[in-house]
């Protein structure tokens, strides 16, 4: 008998939820100790299983729920608990976006001091089955499986680095979703099975691409297949043997990528591996709140950071008199600036920039006019956009934040800041700075559920100036 078994009760222990964690995951105590507890939710009588034991807590998942809570539903996909991809298919969609604030809440109390002077409603799906299929953007893992013969196609399984057994995903887009043993029969018969480890899942409004990552190049017959595969479900195929620089489409299989901004009349176009929102109709829906909060007037200047492909900056230069866009991704800086001219808008500018390295060349690239070089500066002392001040400004950084330019946003005069965060703990860090060093106040903030089902907790909060 292994040390870890001896560990371990054979026995399930009984106990009661007392909340939920911020990855989804119960909380009990037991015999004084805390214990994490899949597949619980806040409330429950529960007996769970211990499948591991740390110094301060312990891990466990549900055998078996004795009272449950009035959140609980079934989850809709089989796989669920195994496969890694969901965290919250047994808490009823309204609930998850609500625990979504609260966890907000907690996380701006905590870690930043501070709570915003009005709650924004949390902003989720419109209607019941707007929580599933909304997955557009996704890595699926592949893995050739010799003791079962096959081909694994899908998420990992949850705390592995093993592909789930799935035949679907309820969560992807269904052209994809409901496809996943197709790929992984298609797989099967290529010459490269074993080395081909992934698959980059990107759609807009229109068609699928599948971008598929081998380490070896595909023979001639593969090639055929995979034409074949495309042929026979209208995705196109493209191939990545190295690093991105390296992704082109099979013959006759490029495609511009594309999704729409109804509300605002605009459309943009992007490649397979860019950063674009996952979910389609709730980054619509995002981005008419946003415009509601910064609500940039005809006379105002608007300075967008980490603007990406244009996915606010465009719906904000409708409204303002100028924007100004940066972007760290050269390739992004220049779909911006195509998405501008492809939409008439002229009164946009957009700059390339590290945005957290000091002392890098940035370069600006005008909707419609030629780049050229800029001097060297920190992220925002001395950058060429900020030879005017601005009236408002909207933040959307990655999980690391915004911490390095929050000085230099201040200094630039804006009265009014949005800030959009994929990531709590570091808008909490950066809200405390706005407040207790910077002069402005938190006016209002409020959860967005990009990724139902999931524990990933997306949020708006706005900023002004005290």
């Amino acid at each position: 008998m292994s040390r870890k078994s001896k560990a371990l009760p054979a026995q399930p222990i009984e106990a009661v939820i007392e909340s939920l964690a911020h990855d989804g995951r119960g909380v009990a105590r037991v015999e004084g100790k805390t214990v994490f507890v899949h597949g619980a939710l806040a409330g429950e009588r529960v007996r769970l299983r211990l499948t591991r034991r740390l110094k301060r807590h312990d891990e466990a998942v549900v055998s078996e729920v004795l009272e449950p809570s009035a959140q609980r539903v079934e989850p809709r996909c089989a796989h669920f608990g195994l496969c890694g991809g969901c965290a919250l298919q047994h808490m009823e969609p309204a609930a998850q976006i609500e625990n979504k604030q609260a966890i907000l809440a907690d996380v701006l109390q905590r870690l930043g001091g501070l709570a915003p002077a009005r709650w924004l409603p949390p902003l989720g799906a419109e209607d019941a089955e707007a929580h599933w299929g909304y997955r557009r953007k996704a890595r699926l893992g592949v893995r050739w499986v010799a003791k079962k013969g096959r081909v694994l196609v899908g998420f990992r399984e949850r705390g592995s680095s093993f592909i789930a057994d799935v035949q679907r995903c309820e969560v992807l887009h269904p052209s994809v979703g409901e496809r996943l043993e197709d790929l992984a029969r298609l797989i099967e018969g290529l010459s490269i099975r074993e080395r081909l480890p992934q698959i980059e899942v990107a759609q807009g409004d229109g068609p699928m691409v599948l971008v598929f990552r081998v380490l070896d190049p595909p023979s001639a017959a593969d090639c055929e297949r995979l034409l074949g595969f495309a042929a026979e479900t209208g995705f196109h195929v493209y191939l990545q043997e190295g690093g991105v620089e390296s992704i082109r489409p099979l013959p006759d299989q490029g495609i511009e990528l594309g999704y729409s901004l109804p509300t605002q009349g605009l459309t943009f176009g992007f490649e397979p591996t860019d950063f674009t929102q996952v979910n389609l109709e709730l980054n619509r829906r995002m981005i008419d709140q946003a415009l509601a909060l910064l609500d940039p007037q005809p006379d105002e200047r608007v300075l967008d950071l980490f603007c990406g492909l244009g996915n606010f900056t465009l719906p904000i230069a409708q409204r303002a008199r100028e924007v100004v866009g940066v972007e760290g991704d050269a390739g992004l800086v220049a779909r911006a600036v195509a998405n501008a001219v492809r939409n008439g808008i002229g009164n946009v500018r957009f700059y390339s920039a590290d945005l957290y390295a000091q002392g890098d060349a940035q370069s600006g690239e005008q909707a419609g006019a030629p780049s050229g070089p800029r001097p060297a500066a920190s992220p925002l002392a001395g950058a060429p956009w900020l030879d005017q001040p601005f009236d408002k400004a909207l933040l959307d950084p990655p999980r690391s934040g915004a911490l390095e330019v929050l000085d230099g946003l201040a200094a630039s005069g804006v009265k009014r800041l949005l800030y959009v965060s994929c990531y709590p703990a570091t808008l909490a860090r950066d809200a405390a700075k706005l407040v207790g060093e910077l002069g402005f106040r938190l006016e209002a903030a409020g959860a967005m559920d990009m990724f139902p089902h999931t524990a990933h907790l997306e949020a708006m909060a706005l900023f002004e100036r005290a």
